[in-house]
């Protein structure tokens, strides 16, 4: 049998306290840096529920800065993510939400500099497993825990098919797919979840296609 992470086998390698609120949070910050494609110059955690109580005693905003600074959950360097993130000069700013939430351990994260912003709303599920809610407004659903690539493209007929059709030819085998949209025949945003990592010619390839107008991806 092929394990594809630790996460399957043992649970999370992590710096704790907690799977769900350090791990998990960590692991949102991460995919966050990821999908951002740099380190963004400002951060703003809007925390709900159970992370807007308990997120300085659980060590959640640490976990946090330091997945936005691209540490993963075993990474040494998350106990000193504060200081970490000012010798990186990332800024942030953590806003407790009253709003109640679908989810207990619910944060909305904004990133921005000077040339692009990002929003997205992660949850941590427990067990240092994660999902991915929102981004920039597009609802989705998407773990973190495996590789991933997200394209934003035009509500066109065939972009979808062309999309696939790249990763078919490169032998690349989809696990799961879903694609939100705003408005029919505007926006829209396709999340493929895959077996292996996507190198960056076949992520170009995509790119290059008709009504394509972003491709992202998230790596373990």
């Amino acid at each position: 049998m092929k394990f594809r992470s630790v996460f399957d086998i043992i649970g999370p390698v992590m710096i704790g306290p907690s799977s769900s609120h350090t791990a998990g949070a960590a692991r949102i910050g991460l995919v966050a840096r990821q999908l951002f494609r740099s380190q963004p110059e400002k951060v703003t955690f809007h925390l709900y529920g159970s992370f807007a109580k308990t997120y300085q005693g659980h060590g959640t905003d640490v976990a946090l800065i330091g997945g936005m600074l691209g540490f993963d959950t075993s990474d040494q360097r998350l106990t000193n993510a504060v200081n970490e993130a000012g010798t990186a000069g990332l800024a942030y700013e953590f806003k407790i939400e009253n709003e109640v939430s679908h989810h207990p351990n619910t944060v909305k994260i904004v990133m921005e500099s000077k040339d692009k912003s990002m929003s997205l709303v992660g949850i941590s599920i427990g067990g240092g497993k994660v999902e991915i809610k929102e981004l920039n407004g597009f609802e989705l659903r998407l773990s973190g825990n495996h590789p991933a690539i997200l394209v934003v493209h035009d509500d066109k007929y065939g972009t979808i098919a062309s999309t696939a059709a790249i990763l078919a030819s490169n032998k690349i085998n989809i696990g799961h797919m879903e694609v939100s949209r705003k408005e029919q025949g505007k926006e829209a945003l396709m999340v493929i979840e895959v077996d292996q990592n996507v190198a960056q010619d076949i992520l170009d390839k995509i790119a290059e296609l008709e009504h394509i107008n972003q491709v992202t991806k998230v790596h373990e």
